[in-house]
C-alpha cells in the first residue's frame, strides 16, 4: 500500500512495504514526520525544500517524491 501526501506541487509517496522504520525522517524533521499521529506526514509544518531534502535521505526508499 502506498499513500501520498501533498504540499503545493510536491507529492511525497510512502510505501509501507519498503519502510524499515529507521526513523531517519522522524529524527530529521520531527515537526513533519509524526508516526504516532494521523496523518503521520504533516506537510504544512515545514517548507517544501526541507521536506524534499529529508525525503531524499530515506535509506529504504520507502519515502519518495513525485
Amino acid at each position: 500500500m502506498k499513500k501520498e501526501y501533498t504540499k503545493d506541487d510536491l507529492t511525497i509517496i510512502w510505501d509501507h512495504k519498503l519502510c524499515t522504520h529507521s526513523a531517519v525522517c522522524v529524527k530529521g524533521l520531527p515537526n513533519v514526520f509524526k508516526p504516532k499521529e494521523k496523518p503521520w506526514i504533516q506537510t504544512e509544518n515545514d517548507t517544501k525544500e526541507k521536506i524534499k531534502e529529508q525525503v531524499l535521505k530515506c535509506p529504504s526508499g520507502a519515502l519518495s517524491l513525485k
